[in-house]
């Protein structure tokens, strides 16, 4: 569907709207300027393209809402989410209620990977990443060590 991919540093204006920088919607594609917005799930927000919605709903609704984890989870994932078209300026208007959630301000970090956007403040998206560990290499032998790739069943074997 798509490959998001950069870290974007935007501004904010007095009335919450953000414009998305060129190339991120390029990467979009200029057919869909339709997103949902809602929490993250830290102190940031998550923007999708409408069909990644879509498609993600597709997977929570999945939940048993008798289940009491998963309705909780069910309203978590829900709670805020907010459609949203872009302007004729490339701007999307954030809920004052999500900037408030996310601790936003003037200064904006967006960071795109795979099919969704996350929207920082700049202080905690710099605050996130300086707690990143110093040797990202143990992390990444943890979790992608046994996974087999184009054959390779992870070994170092020569």
């Amino acid at each position: 569907m798509y490959q998001l991919t950069g870290e974007f540093e935007c501004k904010m204006d007095v009335k919450g709207r953000l414009r998305l920088p060129t190339s991120l919607i390029r990467q979009i594609g200029a057919s869909n300027l339709s997103f949902t917005l809602n929490r993250g799930f830290e102190k940031n927000l998550m923007l999708y393209p409408k069909d990644v919605w879509d498609s993600k709903t597709k997977e929570i609704n999945q939940l048993n809402i008798y289940n009491t984890k998963q309705r909780h989870a069910l309203r978590y994932f829900y709670r805020g989410a907010t459609t949203l078209t872009l302007d004729s300026a490339d701007r999307i208007l954030l809920p004052k209620s999500l900037i408030e959630y996310a601790e936003l301000s003037q200064d904006i970090v967006l960071f795109a990977y795979h099919e969704q956007i996350e929207i920082w403040s700049k202080e905690n998206y710099e605050a996130i990443i300086a707690a990143e560990p110093e040797d990202f290499s143990v992390i990444a032998d943890e979790i992608f060590g046994n996974v087999k790739l184009n054959g390779s069943d992870g070994s170092d074997e020569t």
